[in-house]
C-alpha cells in the first residue's frame, strides 16, 4: 500500500492524471450535461454530477499509472 501511495503523489503521475480528467472530463461534461448547461438549467446535483465526472478519468488515469508503475518495477527486480 505504501508504493502506491508514493506512486499516486509523484508529481508526473498527479499532472497526467489532471491533464487527462480535464480533458476528458470536459469532453464527457458535454455530452452528459451540455443540454443543461446551454439552457441554463445547472442545478447543484448537476454540479455534483459534473465534479464526479471530472474524477473518474482521473483516478482512472492514476490506477493506470500506478499498475505501469509497479509493474515495470517488478519486471526490473526480475
Amino acid at each position: 500500500m505504501k508504493a502506491w501511495l508514493r506512486c499516486a503523489c509523484e508529481p508526473s503521475v498527479v499532472w497526467r492524471a489532471v491533464k487527462y480528467a480535464f480533458f476528458v472530463g470536459i469532453i464527457l461534461i458535454l455530452i452528459n450535461h451540455g443540454d443543461h448547461i446551454f439552457r441554463g438549467e445547472v442545478t447543484g446535483a448537476s454540479l455534483i454530477k459534473m465534479g464526479l465526472t471530472v474524477l473518474v478519468p482521473y483516478l482512472v488515469s492514476t490506477f493506470s499509472s500506478i499498475g505501469a508503475i509497479l509493474e515495470l518495477q517488478a519486471f526490473k527486480r526480475n
